[in-house]
């Protein structure tokens, strides 16, 4: 760390025990004006009280804190869903699925008009109704079979 971009010019040359009892204007940003008001609102006077201050150093545990904090419930949850959410839409992008296996279509499959016929509707009813003529066929012949042996 280049000190002489943290204090002013006259102080870049003193060791940090000296710049400790260097008055806060000496750090680079801080005027006369910002260390008599840190003066009066906390008793701040020299760079080391600045640093002391618990304020100062309550602030510093949380940043550290705060980057080394696990994701919470909800962050998790959301990553999930955002995860499973893209690979569901774009399953090829995850380069463990890539394999030589998958095949790209390269034409369209025909498909049924959705005007006229959605979602093969039509060709489900007619399956549906041979099904249940087909089913009430055998339970008719099986009420008559039940009834001869009682």
């Amino acid at each position: 760390m280049n000190i002489s971009t943290i204090v002013d010019a006259g102080y870049a040359g003193m060791c940090f025990r000296d710049l400790c009892n260097a008055p806060v204007d000496a750090l680079r940003g801080v005027s006369a004006t910002d260390a008599k008001a840190l003066h009066q609102a906390f008793g701040i006077n020299t760079i080391g009280d600045l640093a002391d201050l618990k304020f100062v150093q309550w602030a510093i545990a949380i940043r550290t804190l705060a980057s080394e904090e696990c994701d919470t419930a909800e962050e998790i949850a959301k990553e999930t869903l955002l995860d499973d959410a893209v690979e569901m839409t774009f399953p090829a992008s995850d380069p463990i699925s890539v394999d030589a296996g998958i095949m790209r279509i390269e034409v369209a499959p025909d498909k049924v008009d959705a005007h006229f016929d959605h979602q093969a509707a039509g060709e489900v009813e007619e399956h549906t109704k041979a099904a249940r003529g087909a089913s009430g066929a055998k339970l008719a012949n099986g009420k008559a079979a039940g009834s001869k042996a009682a």
